[in-house]
């Protein structure tokens, strides 16, 4: 059961604010004083030690100091027991509204409504009139609705693809979105004002565009990490037992390299990855899984032998990282072009080594 507003909420999300900022000005502080994120998360779960999703809920040891901590909450599993929705972290939230550069006036459509505790921000500073928020799952858009009515909040929220925007409420003077993407939609840009601000996640980074005419966008991204739950699509599952059959090969890359310095690079140069570990008896790592929606998967182990099986050859991609990058790039080093034709991430500069993201529709 959702508890009402109090005094210990309301000093516990003071804290929180006053944390965020860090005594730094800033136009969303009064935002994160105000709006109540446990009304936005009555209940979100944690792994116990065996793995195992355990809820947390109003009364429930540490509940509410964890709700108002900078921590990202996981707020929903799907049948599997596989998260599939959160509560982003705060302070992730706070820099990509602050990227985002939003006035009063402003027109903002958020992608992925979620639990509703952005849209609350964001109608909180620009007023309701203003936001629109999307998702295309039924029953979060259904809970972020009521919740946002019980802070006192009612923007336009609909139950939509996310790739889609929502043009009946457009144009839109800033779009931000709380799923990660693995390209810019070009419905989103069509249902943009010119000089429109994007801030999108895109792989383990965020990105921040301006819209230079119909259809053309440019901008660098964020020096902040972030990796968000992507937007849902259909894709193939990893073949680790076809990869097993097939002949290895040696690699000087290490595994744990796609865990570390490499792990942003990857995301731009093979959009939509996904990996998981194979741990030995003392919990280091022995084996790094990497596979990608076309089937494409790649097995490589520390004692340097990789195997590999589907139209791409997902640790080649890796290997070629690994000799441009020594160590863990700076993400605002990225700058990121869209047109109507080619979406193409660079480092460094437009002379710089460059990967094309997938064409969307």
């Amino acid at each position: 059961m959702t508890q009402p507003d109090n005094g210990a909420c309301a000093a516990a999300r003071q804290r929180m604010a006053a944390d965020l900022v860090a005594g730094r000005p800033s136009e969303w502080a009064d935002a994160f004083t105000s709006v109540p994120r446990h009304l936005f998360v009555p209940r979100f779960y944690q792994q116990d030690t065996t793995g195992a999703w355990q809820p947390l809920s109003w009364g429930t040891p540490g509940y509410l100091e964890t709700v108002y901590s900078d921590a990202a909450l996981t707020t929903q599993l799907d049948e599997h027991g596989v998260p599939n929705s959160s509560s982003s972290q705060p302070s992730i939230m706070l820099a990509m509204l602050k990227a985002l550069d939003a006035a009063e006036g402003h027109r903002v459509l958020e992608l992925g409504t979620g639990t509703g505790y952005n849209a609350a921000l964001l109608c909180h500073r620009l007023g309701d009139a203003n936001v629109t928020s999307i998702d295309i799952d039924p029953g979060l858009v259904d809970a972020a609705t009521g919740r946002l009515l019980l802070a006192g909040a009612n923007p336009t929220v609909a139950v939509r693809d996310g790739a889609e925007g929502y043009p009946d409420r457009g144009p839109y003077d800033r779009v931000i979105s709380t799923v990660g993407l693995h390209a810019i939609p070009k419905p989103l840009l069509q249902q943009t004002t010119p000089g429109a601000v994007l801030v999108p996640p895109l792989g383990y980074g965020v990105v921040r565009l301006t819209v230079t005419s119909p259809g053309h966008a440019t901008g660098r991204f964020l020096a902040t990490p972030a990796h968000f739950m992507t937007r849902r699509t259909d894709g193939m599952a990893p073949r680790f037992d076809a990869a097993l059959e097939q002949s290895p090969t040696d690699s000087s890359v290490p595994p744990a390299d796609l865990l570390g310095r490499l792990k942003f690079p990857a995301s731009l140069a093979l959009p939509g990855y996904t990996s998981c570990t194979w741990r030995n008896d003392q919990g280091d790592v022995d084996a790094v899984g990497l596979w990608t929606p076309d089937g494409s998967t790649a097995i490589a182990h520390t004692s340097g032998t990789v195997r590999q099986i589907g139209p791409r050859r997902l640790w080649d991609t890796i290997e070629d990282l690994a000799k441009i990058f020594g160590d863990e790039p700076e993400r605002d080093t990225f700058l990121l072009t869209v047109t109507p034709a080619r979406q193409t991430v660079f480092y460094a500069d437009t002379d710089g080594p460059s990967w094309d993201l997938p064409a969307t529709p």
